[in-house]
């Protein structure tokens, strides 16, 4: 438990310090390359998921969260070690579609940036680095809050039912960050903020690739 910890300050000990890029612009030429290096499928997927977002463009919250958590949980979970060569690589959201699976970080980045794009508040979301129980390991889900004081609700890749974090005893919170900082994580609420400002390096090159058209 004390590794897990270490590895979640660590990873979460600061936030970037330049502003969120949440723009997802995706043209013929994105397409085109990603045909080429992916393939047919991976070219699909991404249609779909283009397809999805602005068919959800004006749908009530609650069903933008479940068609959204619902389209990226039939990903496959592939460790970082196995897909990328690396022992912790943050995907983007196209990168994710076009291969076709990723780990908990990926799937919790590819709902956060889809759910940006479709205009949901990004103070009302939270990556969060939680401890799941069952079995013991690292994880993260996605937060939404839908008031400051509110208990947030859960989107998991391993829970594939979005439940309030109350109903969710098999998580432990520890940090949860989005592009404005840090918060030391509670089980229910929002949590003390630690920071604002940082250099968290997987989260600026994450930023910087999507910056680049992937």
């Amino acid at each position: 438990m004390k590794k897990v910890i270490l590895y979640c300050c660590v990873a979460l000990l600061a936030i970037q310090h330049s502003p969120l890029y949440s723009k997802i612009e995706i043209n013929e030429n994105l397409l085109s390359r990603i045909s080429e290096q992916y393939g047919q499928d991976a070219y699909k997927r991404i249609i779909k998921w283009q397809a999805l977002l602005e068919a959800q463009q004006s749908e009530p919250i609650d069903e933008q969260l479940k068609e959204i958590n619902d389209f990226f949980n039939r990903l496959d979970f592939i460790d970082d070690k196995k897909h990328w060569g690396k022992e912790d690589y943050w995907a983007t959201p196209i990168e994710f579609l076009s291969t076709s699976g990723g780990d908990c970080e990926d799937f919790t980045i590819a709902k956060y940036f889809s759910l940006v794009e479709l205009g949901v508040d990004k103070s009302k979301l939270r990556l969060m680095y939680v401890t799941a129980t069952k079995p013991p390991q690292a994880h993260m889900v996605l937060a939404y809050y839908e008031n400051p004081n509110s208990i947030p609700l859960v989107l998991d890749n391993l829970n594939k039912r979005i439940l309030p974090a109350s109903q969710r005893k098999d998580l432990l919170p520890i940090y949860s960050f989005n592009g404005d900082g840090l918060w030391l994580a509670k089980t229910q609420g929002r949590g003390r903020m630690m920071q604002n400002r940082g250099n968290n390096s997987l989260w600026d090159e994450l930023n910087e690739r999507m910056k680049n058209g992937f």
